[in-house]
């Protein structure tokens, strides 16, 4: 699982019927950095991600995502996509390692 903030939602024109019942989002993965603290902004070109999310997260939400084949395991059938929402993050702690 990777954490990401979400910046923006993606709009369909037509989907699959088993896309139902949820959305797409636009996430920017975090990096070192943002588990520090450091601001989201700006954006490294070409980093975000759209994630199926079926739990209500919105813009400014950080999320817990899963990619690749995992993503596809919630649905009861077989669904093509690539990133899937599995949390909506309340707090991060974050300790780095000593030296």
């Amino acid at each position: 699982m990777r954490l990401g903030h979400v910046i923006g939602r993606v709009t369909l024109s037509h989907q699959d019927p088993a896309y139902r019942g949820g959305r797409f989002l636009l996430v920017q993965p975090f990096a070192a950095p943002q588990f520090a603290g450091a601001p989201m902004t700006p954006l490294a070109p070409g980093s975000s991600l759209v994630v199926y999310d079926n739990l209500g997260a919105t813009h400014g939400h950080v999320i817990g995502f899963t990619e690749g084949a995992e993503a596809a395991v919630p649905f009861t059938q077989p669904t093509p996509v690539d990133a899937f929402n599995a949390a909506i993050i309340d707090q991060i702690f974050y300790t780095p390692p000593s030296a």
